[in-house]
């Protein structure tokens, strides 16, 4: 490891050249963090956002990797080193869905897919995280922000059912996890969104869901890429220090 002269924490934001991800890099960028972006097919999106993360006066770093592929993560967190030469923060943004289908009609390799990359590919960024900001790891500490979801609650039933078990597995990985690192300067924590207007939906097959869904909502709206930012920064950042093992609900009362 070549450390750099850096004053600043760095924080590893995962899948943010777009939605949630990019919004809370902005947010984070305006809190005066350094900001390791993590994409992993559009590079002009993730190069437009470290130019705009770079005007808010933060330094930045591109990478692409697949987390889904355990080899692309650890030379992602190479290049972290490298460049920044050490780690603070840590946002397991990254994460899929897929079309929507019955389970009875799912295929052993939508299944794999799903899992590798929403729970696996979680794991193993919180382990190479660990490693560098453990106090038991001669690290400084840190926080680390797993991204849930409320389909972990109510099950997604005959749409993702698949993708609402994987974020089920967040949620007990962000509980335990925080225990056993709470005497090591880590905390852990996750947000789960509600209905949130971003284009994963799309991805889904369902453009239009988070406006057709938003008068199931207590608050009669979807919420937004920025709201759910907000509450991911909150819980990076000093203000919480006293939180841990938690998972924080925006989801406009859903």
């Amino acid at each position: 490891m070549n450390p750099k002269k850096n004053f600043k924490k760095v924080v590893l934001i995962t899948g943010a050249s777009r939605g949630i991800g990019a919004a809370t890099a902005k947010l984070c960028a305006k809190a005066g963090w350094d900001i390791v972006v993590n994409y992993t097919q559009n590079q002009e999106a993730a190069n437009s956002l470290c130019a705009e993360l770079k005007d808010l006066g933060a330094a930045t770093l591109c990478v692409q990797a697949d987390v889904g592929d355990e080899s692309q993560i650890l030379k992602m967190f190479s290049q972290i080193d490298s460049h920044f030469g050490a780690l603070h923060g840590l946002v397991n943004n990254a994460g899929i869905v897929d079309m929507t289908s019955h389970v009875v009609d799912m295929s052993w390799s939508r299944l794999e897919r799903m899992m590798r990359i929403n729970i696996l590919g979680s794991i193993v960024c919180a382990r190479e995280a660990i490693k560098r900001m453990s106090t038991d790891h001669k690290g400084s500490g840190g926080s680390i922000v797993n991204l849930s979801s409320v389909a972990a609650r109510v099950g997604a039933p005959s749409q993702y059912v698949d993708y609402a078990a994987s974020k089920g597995a967040i949620d007990s990985f962000t509980f335990g996890l925080a225990k056993e690192l709470a005497t090591q300067g880590i905390r852990v924590n996750a947000v789960r969104p509600g209905i949130i207007d971003t284009d994963i939906h799309a991805s889904g097959g369902l453009p239009n869901r988070a406006k057709d869904l938003a008068p199931m909502v207590p608050m009669q709206r979807a919420g937004t890429a920025q709201e759910v930012g907000e509450a991911i920064l909150w819980l990076l950042s000093d203000e919480s220090s006293y939180t841990t093992a938690s998972v924080l609900d925006v989801t406009g009362g859903r």
